[in-house]
């Protein structure tokens, strides 16, 4: 019968299943894989409802959006070792900076050189060029320093859990 329901149906209740015994550890490997976004939404949900009860949660995810959002403490795992391990406050004095801007420009050259001059570390996210601020910057600043390099898009984000983890894994 219970391999007639949905994929996220399943999930559910294989999690019903893992609560019946009232657990105080709770282990879940990739719950949220094959689910759409209201299901998944829901699924942490209930995951922050159980860590309220005062349940522990050991979550194993390729999803560092729900690792980020769902999980006190974090562990970025290569090949059975752990390379880094902590908060997120902890996590990003990994990277020094505040913020991060991905940029498109046609002259990528000249803005990596500029951004060199002003102390900025350059990185590639993808095709996407990034620079890490020390500090938080308004965009006029931020523009102003690469006065004369025509940017066609612009945008600034904090350090995630993926920039830590791209990091990390070159280290290693």
């Amino acid at each position: 019968m219970a391999e007639t329901l949905s994929g996220g149906m399943q999930r559910r209740l294989s999690l019903a299943i893992a609560l019946i015994h009232q657990p105080k550890l709770l282990i879940l490997d990739e719950p949220t894989t094959g689910l759409d976004l209201e299901a998944r939404y829901d699924l942490w949900e209930l995951i922050r409802q159980l860590q309220s009860q005062g349940i522990t949660i050991l979550l194993t995810t390729h999803l560092l959006d729900e690792a980020e959002r769902l999980c006190q403490r974090i562990g970025i795992l290569k090949q059975g070792r752990i390379l880094a391990e902590g908060n997120m406050a902890e996590l990003r004095q990994l990277i020094p900076a505040q913020e991060i801007v991905l940029v498109q420009t046609s002259q990528e050259k000249q803005a990596i050189a500029r951004a060199q001059e002003l102390g900025f570390p350059h990185r590639y996210y993808g095709s996407d060029l990034a620079f890490w601020l020390p500090k938080s910057m308004e965009l006029h600043e931020i523009l102003t320093g690469f006065n004369g390099i025509p940017f066609d898009s612009i945008s600034r984000q904090p350090v995630r859990l993926e920039h830590i983890y791209l990091e990390v894994m070159q280290l290693d």
